[in-house]
């Protein structure tokens, strides 16, 4: 009772929210959150940390990049797919997500 509590608390913010589906979409890194949610890296990070901690997100180090994903494990759940069935993504977000591969900003923060 008390993990679906902490998810369900995770979820109910909507930067939270928002992030987690953006990675339903494909893994991104946090220079990549950023420019797609036009937010500041330190909320981003704090919001990943969160997702992190209450088992909805997998990472992996790049070189100096860590880069997030669903943790394939808990979307198994029905809730979880239950989401990811009912929620979708702002049309302003999936344009983000869009533009942000096309743009390949990952690399451009690589050369940084």
């Amino acid at each position: 009772m008390e993990k679906m509590r902490k998810l369900f608390s995770a979820l109910a913010n909507e930067t939270r929210l928002r992030i987690y589906l953006l990675l339903l979409k494909g893994e991104l890194c946090v220079c990549e959150l950023v420019d797609i949610l036009n937010m500041e890296q330190s909320r981003i990070s704090h919001s990943l940390r969160i997702l992190k901690e209450v088992g909805l997100l997998d990472d992996r180090r790049e070189g100096k990049w860590i880069i997030y994903s669903v943790n394939p494990k808990i979307s198994k759940n029905k809730i979880i797919q239950g989401l990811r069935d009912e929620l979708k993504l702002s049309t302003q977000d999936l344009r983000n997500l869009d533009r942000c591969k096309k743009e390949k900003i990952r690399e451009k923060c690589k050369k940084r």
